[in-house]
């Protein structure tokens, strides 16, 4: 039977939307069915700051009464001001969101992503991205065989080759690294952390929960200036910082998020999350009848095995300078001791990072970690 497309208007339409992921993927032991309040946030513009300068068109695929696929087609506005060479720019439009059941399916989902944009007047695809570059960018086409981290997204490996098929390149990859956190770093960077300590004008602090407003707004400084030349940026504004806030709020623990000082004034930060998903894993999705209360119960004493580091920065002008690697260093030496003798924590994961970002790269592979997980953003012209 041919695949029919249909807009998502009803709220009925955006309940089978969400639910679609949950019907396409239950087989798969490593992927980790998010909460469905979380999934619908994402979609509606009441509660994803990223609308305020965005606008999406959601997608339904059916094959007589089947659902079989799924996909979004949004432009951001901020993204269409950003210089060409940094990935995005004028005519870039997005698709993401995306699940298939099938090829033929994939092939009538992109069709139709393609010419939403075309008639917005995007001239260039990029995908999958999920809605936010800051949120699930990217296709995962390395590390099947593990759960995906806490706000990173798992796919099919067959999606890679339904994509590819539509005439999309890779154009970038991001990577996520692994290490055992148990391990003594080795002596090079042990010896630049002593120094760093000796320094009377470095401070490495923790957050304070209490100032949360004030110390997110100091942390957004920084972010949108360290990663301003990156490729694929796009500022964060204070609406997703909002939204984000409330979100994250209740996984934000005050010694895994440290901020440096140089005479002090902020200069670098690193935010590391325990991994929410050893803990929704088992919900299905869904807080009732009894999920909440293991959730609120973990919420109060995290146990995990795995702690991720979602974001860091420093600032631009010290960028490529022996400083902001010894500020690293020594951000990331701090917040080992406190996931180690504190939440149990064995194993950490560092990304995403840029395939072309040496200094990141180079970072992650002197604390002897390893990639795990690479996930391609891909391109095509429309």
């Amino acid at each position: 039977m041919t695949v029919t497309i249909h807009t998502v208007l009803s709220k009925a339409d955006r309940k089978a939307f969400i639910e679609l992921a949950y019907t396409l993927n239950r087989g798969d032991p490593n992927w980790v069915p998010p909460l469905r309040s979380e999934a619908a946030g994402m979609i509606d513009p009441a509660k994803n700051g990223w609308f305020s300068h965005a606008e999406a068109e959601l997608f339904l695929a059916r094959r007589g009464k089947e659902l079989v696929g799924r996909i979004s087609a949004h432009v951001d506005r901020l993204a269409l001001e950003q210089p060409r060479k940094q990935g995005m720019g004028p005519g870039t439009g997005f698709f993401g969101l995306f699940e298939a059941a099938d090829a033929d399916a994939a092939a009538a989902l992109i069709a139709h992503a393609e010419n939403a944009l075309r008639a917005k007047g995007m001239t260039r695809a990029l995908g999958p991205v999920s809605l936010s570059i800051w949120e699930e960018p990217g296709l995962l086409t390395k590390g099947y065989d593990h759960p995906p981290t806490v706000m990173m997204g798992h796919h099919k490996p067959e999606y890679r080759g339904w994509i590819e098929a539509a005439g999309y390149a890779p154009a970038k990859q991001l990577m996520t690294y692994e290490l055992d956190i148990q391990q003594q770093f080795p002596p090079i960077v042990q010896r630049i952390i002593q120094s760093g300590e000796k320094n009377p004008r470095i401070r490495i602090r923790e957050v304070v929960k209490s100032r949360f407003e004030e110390e997110a707004a100091t942390i957004l400084g920084i972010l949108n200036d360290a990663w301003s030349d990156n490729w694929g940026f796009v500022p964060l504004t204070q609406p997703e910082i909002d939204d984000v806030g409330k979100k994250l709020k209740p996984i934000v623990f005050e010694d895994l998020i440290r901020i440096a000082e140089y005479d002090g004034r902020p200069v670098a930060f690193m935010i590391t999350l325990p991994d929410l998903n050893e803990a929704i894993a088992p919900l299905d999705g869904s807080l009732l009848p009894f999920g909440w209360a293991r959730l609120l119960w973990w919420l109060r004493r995290p146990r995990v095995n795995t702690m991720r580091v979602p974001l860091m920065g420093v600032v631009k002008e010290l960028q490529s300078s022996r400083l902001a690697s010894q500020l690293a260093f020594m951000m990331i030496e701090y917040i080992r001791r406190a996931a180690i003798t504190r939440y149990g924590a064995t194993r950490g994961e560092i990304g995403w990072i840029l395939d072309d970002n040496q200094g990141m790269r180079a970072i992650a592979e002197t604390i002897q970690s390893s990639i795990n997980r690479i996930y391609t953003v891909y391109e095509k012209r429309l």
